[in-house]
């Protein structure tokens, strides 16, 4: 990359990086343990046969996983599926990939799913039908948001924290093009931070 094209990268990074405290936040700090809460006391009051087996989705759902499980009755195995649709600053899912060489072991096993977004639902119904075909005795689902008017699949989670407006969201887990997902709040993305950054890759739009 020559010099010039780096520099006026870097500007652009670093306009779209000072547009970060002016997003509207959905959901504080506070109202999102809330929902974490929530969620774990309902996984509990489900059953099921331990152990449990939860399975996060990457990237999005490591920090919903890491708090939820922590407030699950064990035993608790845990695992890892890689998803991707949306790709750099795109922010409608395209092509769904998937990676399932972190899965452990599911055959006969109880399973929750937990992903941080149901959006088109593509991502979990792929999923499902995976562990199912591994051998799972009951997949569940668990998602932190549902994202309103958006389903493209006759699926529903089984578990929802949030019911969220249609509109990009970071933080908790959430990124745009690999950024803020350390923020322990959710917000939207205002459609000037998104024009900031210049649009998305041809191969990434839906």
């Amino acid at each position: 990359m020559a010099v010039g094209a780096g520099a006026a990268a870097f500007r652009k990074r670093r306009d779209v990086l000072l547009y970060c405290p002016i997003m509207h936040t959905l959901l504080s700090s506070a109202q999102l343990a809330e929902g974490i809460d929530r969620l774990a006391a309902a996984v509990r009051h489900d059953g099921g046969r331990p152990p449990l087996t939860v399975i996060g989705v990457l990237t999005g759902s490591i920090v919903v996983v890491a708090d939820l499980i922590r407030r699950l009755a064990g035993p608790v195995r845990l695992g890892m599926a890689w998803a991707s649709s949306y790709r750099g600053t795109a922010t409608a899912p395209g092509r769904l990939d998937l990676r399932l060489d972190l899965l452990p072991d599911v055959t006969g096993h109880d399973v929750l799913l937990v992903d941080d977004i149901f959006d088109s639902g593509r991502t979990l119904e792929a999923l499902v039908g995976e562990l199912h075909g591994r051998g799972a005795a009951r997949v569940r689902t668990l998602v932190l948001l549902r994202k309103e008017g958006r389903a493209e699949v006759a699926m529903e989670p089984d578990f929802v924290g949030f019911e969220i407006p249609d509109v990009f969201v970071v933080g908790y887990g959430l990124d745009f093009d690999g950024q803020w997902r350390h923020l322990p709040y959710l917000a939207a993305l205002d459609a000037d931070d998104i024009a900031r950054a210049g649009p998305a890759p041809a191969a990434a739009r839906a």
